[in-house]
């Protein structure tokens, strides 16, 4: 593959529309010992896991892959983490687990499968809520991994028992630990501890240099073990990075929150209860009008440093703020609001150096190497000052927020995410920062226009930002346990099918790229995908799940320009138009499985009398095959239900 400015072309000079999925979920915790969220001891021997066999053992390999050929997925997103490579201790890979990925990769490019390596985290680690970083990362900061969340640090789902014994892990509660203090400082010193810690250091060096080296030191030996492998295409430099408490403008206020439910302190009480003091903070419930505080809870009651002896809180260090005497006080509440002197861009200051480094050592390797590159999620993308690295493609994510949030979905009622500042009701509400304005919209019409207008913005933004990038929906995707998994009793997913379906025509009404949040192969119906109680994944115990929802015709590869793109699900009718190239050879390519059409479908093409230009269907291939023979001009191809 290679990018022509905001297209990806194979290497016969055609246009190519990558559809796939995010493999997996699984991938997330270890196989062995079992780590999957809901175990309780999950989190206990950090360095003794292995995550061989995540996502599926080698020797099923061929069954996953046979299975996402014949969907017509063929370019996914493949998660790994930074633990799963170096979970033992700095600098100590885990070779066994490389050479499992190796033979994965290799038997998956038997199967004409590609892949962007994707390096994934989600809130730092699996011990402060998520996935991704190993644990003696927050070790060589003196955090003490047993005391994060008795210290209000981190809101883990192994450990939410211990302190809620007769309550359930709340729903999408885990993006919470954003705003709580272990993950905030994880990120904040990776991307900037050099300008607002610069005395925390870690074995002499910087702590964001330190860590720094280790994340791309580690990313590249794993990719000059994969190097020969076909079917990686690229690499992403990190899934959803975070700011951490990097532009504040006070620290009284909580800002940068993603998701605000249940206790969330505000970042001077994070720090203080960090450093033993107990805080009440806010209490923040969710609904369909946004969110509001609902009460107040005590964090860390029982007064706990999560520091280790020899260790203090590189914030108070730094001057943010002291307990001298006994008393917590703020001394710099715009402590993280500059940067030389202005106010700060995290996305240029920070994150744009970061990925530049990240893709100079991927290339160290492989020269040719594509590089996913994404932002923090709803915000603007990474941007150069001096120039976009060579061959990057922006992947940003994007959720419906209803269905995500609250486990609802009906096809007449959509939510538009629109910026401002959200008033919230409720004790204690003043103090609190900006958010976001929610409108509703109303019919299924509106609702599927939402869908396509967002997905555009966020494409035009990239634009605006980048230039003439290739845009790709990184992550988006849907919970099956909606309606409290009713469709696990009946069956019955024409509500997902329905709901995916409206996802998949805006995909297609805006040209995008997509992979699917997720394909996990070892998804059933109590525990969901096994991390924090989601359920996302198409594929659940042996068999797709709402396919008619994703499973559909589109351009694979096309000998010129895409133009128009639609699918009509109910009359089995899909059309598209497009520039020939007179001299591009290769066929055109369009997926079309017989599942969609009730067999081979009937196939006819415009201009009729185009002399050289002919259509066929291979039921082999399960695709439309368009033959330009030197035709130059607009295609339009019509494929129905006969």
């Amino acid at each position: 593959m290679e990018i022509a400015g905001s297209a990806i072309r194979d290497g016969q000079g055609r246009t190519l529309l990558l559809r796939g999925c995010n493999i997996g979920a699984g991938a997330k915790v270890p196989q062995d010992p079992p780590g999957a969220s809901h175990i309780s001891g999950s989190l206990d021997s950090p360095a003794k896991v292995s995550f061989i066999g995540k996502p599926f053992p080698l020797e099923e390999a061929a069954e996953h892959f046979e299975r996402l050929k014949n969907w017509g997925l063929w370019f996914h997103r493949f998660v790994i983490t930074w633990e799963a490579v170096e979970h033992e201790g700095p600098g100590i890979y885990d070779e066994a687990y490389l050479a499992y990925l190796r033979k994965l990769f290799l038997l998956a490019g038997e199967y004409g499968l590609s892949f962007c390596v994707d390096p994934h985290q989600d809130v730092w680690s699996r011990w402060t809520g998520g996935d991704g970083a190993p644990a003696w990362t927050l070790e060589k900061i003196g955090m003490d991994l047993n005391r994060l969340d008795q210290c209000g640090a981190a809101m883990t789902h192994q450990r939410y028992r211990e302190q809620h014994p007769d309550a359930p892990f709340p729903r999408m509660i885990w993006p919470v630990n954003y705003n709580r203090y272990a993950a905030a400082t994880m990120f904040t010193l990776f991307f900037g501890g050099n300008v607002f810690a610069p005395e925390c250091r870690i074995e002499g060096q910087s702590a964001q240099d330190w860590l720094q080296e280790r994340y791309l030191a580690c990313m590249r030996h794993v990719y000059r073990r994969l190097k020969n492998c076909v079917a990686i295409a690229g690499w992403g430099a990190m899934n959803e990075p975070n700011r951490g408490f990097i532009g504040y403008r006070n620290l009284e206020r909580l800002e940068n929150a993603p998701v605000t439910l249940g206790p969330i302190p505000f970042p001077l009480d994070a720090m203080a209860a960090a450093s033993g003091h107990p805080r009440e903070v806010p209490v923040y419930a969710l609904g369909f009008r946004g969110r509001r505080i609902a009460g107040r809870e005590r964090i860390n009651p029982q007064g706990l440093s999560l520091f280790k002896e020899g260790f203090v809180c590189p914030w108070k260090s730094a001057g943010v703020w002291t307990d001298a005497g006994g008393t917590v006080k703020l001394l710099r509440k715009d402590h993280f609001a500059e940067y030389q002197g202005r106010p700060v861009c995290f996305e240029e200051d920070f994150l744009a150096p970061f990925i530049s480094r990240f893709a100079g050592r991927v290339r160290e390797v492989n020269a040719k190497s594509l590089i996913f590159v994404e932002g923090v999620p709803y915000d603007p993308p990474p941007r150069w000052r001096d120039g976009n690295p060579p061959g990057i493609i922006h992947a940003f994510h994007w959720y419906d927020g209803l269905p995500l949030m609250l486990r609802f979905f009906r096809p007449w009622l959509a939510v538009d995410y629109a910026p401002g500042e959200l008033k919230v009701k409720g004790p204690q509400a003043q103090g609190d920062g900006p958010a976001e304005t929610l409108k509703l919209v109303l019919g299924r019409k509106k609702a599927a226009a939402l869908y396509g207008r967002t997905m555009g913005r966020l494409k035009s933004r990239t634009h605006e930002a980048l230039g003439p990038v290739p845009c790709m929906i990184g992550e988006f995707g849907l919970p099956f346990d909606l309606q409290r998994g009713r469709a696990f009793k009946t069956g019955n997913y024409a509500l997902h099918e329905e709901a995916l379906g409206m996802y998949y025509d805006a995909l297609d009404e805006n040209l995008l790229h997509s992979a699917i949040w997720n394909y996990c192969a070892s998804n059933n119906s109590e525990h969901g995908d096994g991390w924090n109680g989601e359920d996302l994944s198409i594929f659940s115990q042996g068999r797709g799940r709402a396919e008619g929802g994703w499973l559909r015709p589109y351009p694979m590869a096309t000998a010129g320009s895409p133009l128009r793109l639609r699918w009509d699900r109910k009359k089995g009718r899909f059309r598209y138009a497009f520039l020939a190239d007179p001299a591009v050879a290769a066929p055109t390519e369009i997926f079309a499985p017989p599942e969609c059409f009730g067999g081979a479908p009937a196939v006819s093409i415009l201009p009729a009398d185009a002399p050289g230009l002919s259509a066929c269907y291979s039921a082999g291939e399960r695709r439309i095959l368009i033959r330009n023979n030197g035709y130059a001009g607009e295609v339009e191809l019509l494929a129905r239900r006969i």
